[in-house]
């Protein structure tokens, strides 16, 4: 059962400017790189998928808005997931971390585990964890774990 304080939280400001950093900002559909067949799925803006064709493009403003739609999922992962009470500065960094892994990772994470048990600490540890593709460690994983780390234990609970 999820804590009912986190029903209102959103992702803010800070939590949306953490993941266009580090998704960047692409105004032309491209193919996953991981399918070399079809493509399969193109993405554009921020890391959107949803009905995306090659060929496509977009502008900024159109990337922001995609962006925060594809939110409403992660956010309701988050909210029915998380059992326990959960500062903004938390929110926003696991509505990164969830963007990116996705909410049946998250779902089955040793941090979720942990910050259920109210192990905040324990939880913050784990982000470091993530921080693999198919081709070993990633640098960029490396960076995009630690700053949501930092500010998950920002005015921590």
């Amino acid at each position: 059962m999820s804590n009912a304080a986190n029903s209102l939280l959103v992702t803010l400001d800070r939590g949306i400017a953490l993941i266009k950093e580090f998704e960047g900002l692409e105004l032309e559909a491209y193919p996953d790189p991981g399918n070399k067949v079809t493509g399969e799925p193109w993405t554009i803006g921020y890391g959107h998928t949803h009905g995306v064709r090659q060929g496509d493009t977009c502008t900024e403003e159109q990337a922001t808005e995609w962006l925060r739609e594809d939110l409403k999922a992660t956010e309701g992962a988050i909210k029915h997931l998380v059992d326990v009470m959960i500062t903004q500065n938390q929110f926003d960094a696991l509505a990164s971390f969830v963007f990116n892994i996705g909410a049946t990772q998250f779902g089955n994470s040793t941090l979720l585990r942990l910050l259920n048990k109210w192990d905040y600490e324990g939880a913050a540890e784990q982000f470091k964890r993530w921080n693999r593709g198919a081709d070993g460690v990633l640098p960029g994983l490396v960076r995009r774990r630690a700053a949501e780390r930092a500010l998950f234990v920002e005015g921590a609970v």
